[in-house]
């Protein structure tokens, strides 16, 4: 643990859209802001291979491009943009107090002011196997792995728009894609829907979910069960 305690006006925890929105706000308010970015720099953001719906991208980009035109807009303003892990804060009660930070259990911050902009994480469905095979053939970013996985057949599970965006991802690189989903319909955006239906080697399943992953060393192929029917079937991947 340092001895020494760093004291600064804004800490801005996390490094996605919203934590480079506020950077730019606070630093064009003279708040000095420093953002420390978590282990993601970026966010799940820089997972995305194409965003379409964001303003002032007429043609598209790319997730990971997106991002660094926001730290590059943040550090214009005079963000300080740190690779780190906030690790406790110990949030001041009392109108205009300071707030404590720890960062990596190492590094201590008095801040005037903090935004905390930490987004999401991947959801898992909480299953043993599951678990058991992550990194083993179970991922939760296609962008990321999906390298690993060329011309084979894979399964992906879900219904919004995150599923949709890596099931025609990974349709680009892979032999076939099936994706099952909880429901009777999917919740991703028209557009999302309308790009997975007209992908020749993706298949969806309604009703359908992941009972168990297959396999003892790697991902071997589900386990899936229709919930409305009961009937179970193997879904092998390769």
């Amino acid at each position: 643990m340092s001895n020494t305690t760093e004291r600064i006006k804004c800490l801005i925890i996390g490094s996605g859209p919203a934590g480079y929105t506020a950077a730019i706000y606070a630093a064009r308010a003279d708040m000095k802001p420093v953002m420390y970015t978590g282990m993601q720099m970026g966010g799940q953001l820089t997972t995305t291979t194409e965003v379409d719906n964001f303003p002032g991208y007429p043609n598209g980009t790319d997730g990971t491009a997106m991002m660094e035109d926001l730290k590059n807009q943040a550090e214009r303003f005079g963000t300080e943009v740190r690779f780190g892990m906030v690790t406790k804060v110990d949030f001041s009660t009392e109108a205009g107090g300071i707030h404590k930070v720890t960062v990596d259990e190492s590094v201590l911050i008095e801040a005037e002011t903090i935004i905390i902009s930490t987004g999401a994480t991947a959801k898992y469905l909480g299953l043993e196997s599951e678990q058991r095979l992550i990194g083993g053939g179970v991922s939760a970013c296609a962008t990321c792995d999906g390298f690993f996985y060329r011309k084979q057949d894979v399964v992906v599970v879900g219904a919004g728009d995150t599923a949709a965006e890596e099931a025609t991802y990974l349709a680009n690189i892979c032999n076939k894609v099936t994706l099952l989903v909880r429901k009777d319909y999917m919740r991703a955006s028209k557009a999302m829907q309308h790009r997975v239906n007209k992908t020749a080697n993706i298949e969806v399943k309604y009703n359908t979910e992941i009972d168990e992953v297959l396999g003892d060393k790697v991902v071997e192929g589900v386990r899936a069960v229709n919930n409305q029917t009961g009937d179970k079937e193997v879904i092998d991947v390769t």
